[in-house]
Parts: C-alpha cells; structure tokens; sequence
C-alpha cells in the first residue's frame, strides 16, 4: 500500500448569512479557501491506529473517526505542519479532512470528504470549510433548514454537509492579509455551541434581510466582476453586521484584541474589506500583489502600536482544493 501525503491550506470565514430562527434556513456561511498557512499530513497503511511525534489527542481521535468510518484495519499518521488551533482559520476541519484524506488513499481508496464529513464531526454549521477543502476559491453555501437546526446542536454526524451554492476563484493579483495576534484562541467545542446558542436565541432578523442584500446586490456582483474594492466593502459590511448578533457574546462587534487591529488597518489606504475570521483572533484584509509588502508593514506597525505580538501573512487565494500525493 502507498504512503499518502496531503496538504490543505486555511480558510477565512467572513460570516453568517442568518442567525435567527424567525427565517427558513440557518447559518449559510461565507468565506475564502487560502494558499498559506497549510496542514500536512502524511499516513502510511498499517493493522492498528498510531500518531508519530507530538501531534496529540485530537489527531489520534480523527485517525480513529477516519479508520472506522472508511473500514480500513488502521494508519500510521504523522503531522508535518499544522494551522494555528482556535485562532479563525478553520484548523479543526482542515485537520480532520486531512487526516480522513490521507488514510483513504494510503489504503488506495478515494475520500467522499463532503459525504464523510460529518462522521468526522465537521460541517454542522458552516460548509465553507468543507468547500475550500474540495475545491478552493470563494464560497458561499446554502446554510441548513431552521426546522432541523434549533439553538441545540444536531446529534453529531445526522447533518450533511450545506450544498455550495456559489464558488468564484479570485483574481490571481488579489492577495489577502491575514494578522493573527497572539491572544487567547477563539471560541471552540461546548463553550462554542453555548455562544451560538445564546447568539441564535437573540439574533435580530432584521440583520439577516440586511446581509442578504449586501450579499446578492453587492458581493456576488463584485465577485463575478474580480472589482476588488466593491468585494472589500462588501466583505467588511457583512462582518460587521455578523458582529451585531455577536456582540453581547465576545465583547464588541469584533473580540478583543481584533477591534484594535480592525479599526487600525481599516485606516490603511491600500487595504480593503478589513474584518474578523470567525470568533478570532485573526484578522483579514485584501489587497493586490503591487501592495502587498505595504499592507504587510501596516499590520506590523498595528501590532507594535496596539503591544501586541503576533504574526504576519499574506497569502494568494486558493485556487484548488487539497493537494493529495500517493
């Protein structure tokens, strides 16, 4: 049997199309798959279950979910690189799709990731995730039926996995600067399914009637067009208006320290569609590749300005999903 190795890069996700109850369907994430920060994992066939080196709990635990869901005797996974846990760049399900990946084709089997997802305990909200594991690119998904996804979470794996209902692959001179401070990790597991519990219970439906106008009148038609500042403000506005319902559950429109980085870089003249990727810490901006070592310095000064240490990427869109080599 060969040895599998796969890489999938980070996504940011810019928000909710809808949190409140009041309408037909839930969540409808929308976010953008990235060539850099990536995971890679390598696995080799093997008759029981092993994680090599350091890697944790939490990869030996989706080694498991994958060996059982696929029904393949068991693998011997190393981590290579890893996304930063818990800071909005979707580590959790890049992970976990790698891991499932790798396994099925190091016993020469070919992943249904979209379908096996949710065994692997991924894609009970967002799809976006999912999405730019498969293929890459700008997504929007359909989100769930409210009827099916109450305040309580869904017993884990009775979902599927929101159908994609739009995908554009970005202009290649786009470039997106990603700022991930060093700061407590955003919200994860039960303390996140208690957050978006309370944010559900409360979200305003008004806001949802506001973001799918910014979505359908200004997003998709800046998407389709590649006009980069018209995408930016549409981004930025969506963000912001996430940030309403969030705003009794993480402190603000955006989480601490991200406001500050926000608010800094919203000021950078080269810069657009500035925002939070999920519960944070990161924060998101995009630009072009004429201004990328700009923006770069722009986020460096924030972070010094704030006292706050951190890290600096500027990364291409992704325009493919995972990398898979057998």
């Amino acid at each position: 049997m060969p040895r599998a190795t796969v890489s999938a890069g980070g996504r940011l996700h810019v928000g909710f199309q809808n949190l409140s109850l009041a309408h037909r369907r839930l969540y409808g994430g929308l976010g953008v798959g990235l060539e850099e920060p990536r995971v890679t994992v390598v696995a080799d066939p093997a008759a029981d279950i092993s994680v090599a080196g350091s890697a944790g709990s939490l990869v030996r635990e989706y080694a498991t979910r994958a060996v059982e869901v696929l029904g393949v005797p068991g693998v011997s996974i190393r981590v290579e690189t890893r996304l930063p846990r818990h800071v909005g760049l979707g580590s959790g399900t890049q992970l976990a799709l790698s891991v499932l990946a790798a396994t099925a084709r190091a016993h020469g089997r070919s992943p249904n990731v979209r379908l096996q997802a949710p065994a692997m305990g991924r894609g009970g909200r967002s799809g976006v995730g999912v999405a730019t594991f498969e293929a890459g690119g700008f997504v929007v998904d359909a989100g769930h039926p409210t009827n099916r996804f109450t305040t309580d979470p869904p017993t884990e794996g009775e979902w599927t996995v929101p159908p994609v209902v739009a995908r554009h692959h970005l202009p290649e001179e786009w470039r997106f600067l990603v700022v991930v401070p060093a700061a407590e990790p955003g919200r994860n597991g039960e303390d996140e399914d208690a957050s978006m519990r309370t944010v559900i219970e409360r979200a305003n439906p008004a806001v949802a009637d506001e973001i799918a106008c910014t979505v359908t009148r200004k997003l998709l038609p800046a998407v389709a067009a590649g006009r980069l500042e018209p995408f930016g403000e549409a981004i930025a506005e969506i963000g912001r208006k996430n940030g309403i319902w969030y705003t009794d559950t993480q402190g603000g429109v955006y989480r601490p320290p991200a406001g500050v980085l926000v608010e800094t870089l919203t000021e950078c003249p080269v810069l657009s569609g500035v925002g939070q990727s999920s519960w944070g810490p990161a924060v998101y901006g995009v630009t072009d590749h004429a201004h990328a070592e700009e923006t770069r310095e722009a986020a460096e000064e924030a972070l010094l300005e704030h006292g706050l240490e951190g890290d600096v990427i500027v990364t291409k869109a992704a325009t493919d999903g995972a990398k898979i080599n057998v």
